[in-house]
């Protein structure tokens, strides 16, 4: 496990692609220059010794130098005392609906980012509870099992797109199938199962048969809706740039809709409350108390008790590079010119 320390020191490496910049700038004033003093072979009688190669070879040096020295900063940490630890919560799995019509920008900035954002927050308000995350359109796939790691399913959240499966539509009751797995230790009564959608669902009826089987399991659903009732096209970008929008078979435009009757139906049977997305805060404060009102079962997790420096390797490695760069002369090695490695002839 692997910690970071001063994550902030990651914005100094911005200096690298600016000293590319100018060193690439450079060259070609200097080219430009050498070619108004004098011809190329006159040039190469006057500084016979003069080495290309050495020049980006330092510009390289100094880069990494840099590079290590910035991790150095950043301090990473290794654990190396894992511990098992008893911690009460409850396992929650949220569902997150990763179809194209969660491009729909009826809420802002588009309905998967909502979504998104809800999640990220309400995991903020969350102490000892473990959680699991799932990707789902026309079929569900598993993101994240069950964990204690906030960090990493932050992480795992983030990477979440409507371009990560293949399969197109909306499968809700897949996403209860697969989630009714998160839940392996038969001792473990408090389930919840948080599912993120505009509602639209294409699993022909089959939805609520899986509801059924996860609350005989012990598993609550909670829906939270993302989206507007009057509905919205689904744009269809290239870096960032509407291209269209997208069209059915008719090759009419698609408007997509919050379906909250589907989620109210999927939450009623469930035992569990539909949750309208739209106001962040509220929606994040609503589920707060719900989990809070949940019964706390103990559970064991394990988590790294100490963490020791890796600080020191980074800075000495940089510090090494650095040293190079002074040391690396701009004329080329004799040993290597004696080597004559690229056949070149000797200009008299």
């Amino acid at each position: 496990m692997i910690q970071l320390d001063e994550k902030i020191y990651f914005y100094l490496l911005s200096i690298i692609p600016f000293m590319v910049i100018v060193y690439i700038l450079l060259r070609i004033w200097q080219t430009r220059t050498q070619k108004k003093f004098a011809a190329a072979n006159l040039l190469k009688r006057l500084a016979p010794n003069k080495s290309g190669f050495k020049t980006g070879l330092k510009l390289v040096t100094m880069m990494l130098g840099i590079t290590f020295l910035v991790l150095g900063l950043v301090n990473p940490k290794i654990g190396t005392k894992l511990e098992t630890v008893k911690r009460e919560g409850v396992d929650i799995v949220f569902a997150v609906d990763v179809s194209k019509s969660m491009l729909a920008e009826d809420i802002a900035p588009n309905r998967i980012e909502k979504g998104k954002r809800l999640v990220s927050e309400i995991i903020n308000q969350l102490a000892s509870d473990r959680i699991g995350i799932i990707a789902y359109a026309g079929q569900a796939y598993p993101q994240l099992p069950i964990t204690t790691d906030y960090g990493a399913a932050k992480m795992f959240l983030q990477s979440m797109n409507t371009d990560m499966l293949s399969s197109q539509g909306t499968a809700i009751n897949e996403a209860i199938e697969l989630a009714s797995t998160y839940f392996d230790n038969e001792q473990q009564t408090n389930r919840v199962l948080f599912i993120i959608s505009d509602g639209e669902d294409h699993s022909e009826g089959s939805t609520l048969d899986a509801v059924e089987l996860a609350v005989e399991e012990g598993i609550r659903i909670f829906t939270i809706g993302v989206g507007k009732e009057k509905g919205s096209p689904i744009p269809l970008k290239r870096n960032g740039i509407v291209e269209s929008l997208k069209k059915d078979a008719q090759g009419e435009v698609v408007i997509t809709k919050l379906n909250e009757e589907t989620l109210e139906d999927i939450a009623s049977e469930g035992n569990g409350e539909y949750i309208n997305g739209s106001d962040t805060e509220k929606a994040v404060d609503f589920i707060k108390d719900q989990l809070d009102q949940m019964d706390k079962t103990e559970f064991e997790a394990k988590q790294f008790a100490e963490y020791k420096d890796q600080f020191q390797w980074f800075l000495g490695i940089g510090l090494i590079f650095l040293f190079l760069d002074i040391f690396l002369l701009d004329r080329k090695t004799e040993w290597l010119k004696k080597l004559n490695l690229f056949n070149e002839k000797e200009i008299n």
